[in-house]
């Protein structure tokens, strides 16, 4: 059974962002792997090293100020479960969570957990729009699309990025990366939700998670053609997408 935490999904739920939990679960499904779903709130303690897959969405400053100061008194236990596997997602605030600060635009420091090498701080402008990120999965490139709105600017220091942003804005807006990527953690500024867009994305999440728990990495295919054409049909709408 592959064991999943959704970290605060009453606080940290913009724009769908419970659809990538959503999306991972019925691709499990559909292939008959059972899948356990535990909701974590504020003030509830969490043993990281049982799950195999924890999912951090997005939220406002002041959502992040809740979480921040809630998820720091468990921040070790976190980090050692990174270091030993766990598979994570984390979305926009969730995302800037995982960093050493995020400074406010009145200056305040909100900390971080300093889990990831990069920081944020907030912009003189938002960056809204359709996102397009190249990045690799199991060696070879794709595509991935998705949603940004957020006015934070994230800049990396000695972690790689999720991808290199192909049209959109992605950390900030300047140096063409989108997200980060550490053992297996990803973080991304993509809403949309991320995971039905993005198939090869959720299936290599899965696969990981697999990996975590001992077992072969080896998915049953499924009629991904749906999902394949939503996506070709926003990679058409950027001028992205070649038959």
């Amino acid at each position: 059974m592959i064991r999943v935490c959704h970290l605060y999904p009453d606080l940290l739920n913009l724009y769908g962002d419970r659809g990538n939990v959503i999306a991972f679960r019925q691709r499990c499904q559909w292939r008959d792997l059972p899948v356990y779903i535990h909701s974590s709130n504020l003030g509830e303690r969490v043993d990281f090293s049982k799950y195999d897959f924890v999912f951090l969405g997005g939220g406002s400053d002041r959502e992040q100020t809740l979480i921040s100061a809630d998820l720091m008194q468990h921040r070790d236990e976190f980090a050692a479960a990174i270091e030993g596997g766990l598979v994570v997602l984390a979305i926009c605030g969730g995302y800037q969570l995982l960093g050493s600060h995020y400074l406010s635009p009145g200056g305040e420091n909100i900390p971080g957990l300093g889990i990831l090498d990069f920081y944020t701080k907030a912009g003189d402008q938002r960056l809204v729009g359709n996102v397009v990120v190249e990045m690799e999965l199991n060696s070879s490139l794709c595509k991935v699309v998705g949603f940004e709105n957020h006015s934070g600017a994230t800049f990396l220091g000695d972690v790689r990025p999720l991808g290199k942003v192909l049209a959109g804005n992605g950390n900030n807006g300047r140096d063409g990366l989108e997200g980060v990527r550490y053992k297996n953690v990803f973080g991304s500024y993509l809403h949309g939700p991320l995971l039905p867009k993005n198939v090869r994305l959720t299936d290599h999440l899965i696969g990981l998670c697999l990996e975590r728990r001992g077992l072969k990495n080896e998915l049953k295919p499924l009629d991904d053609s749906l999902e394949n054409r939503a996506c070709e049909v926003m990679l058409s709408r950027l001028g992205l997408f070649k038959r």
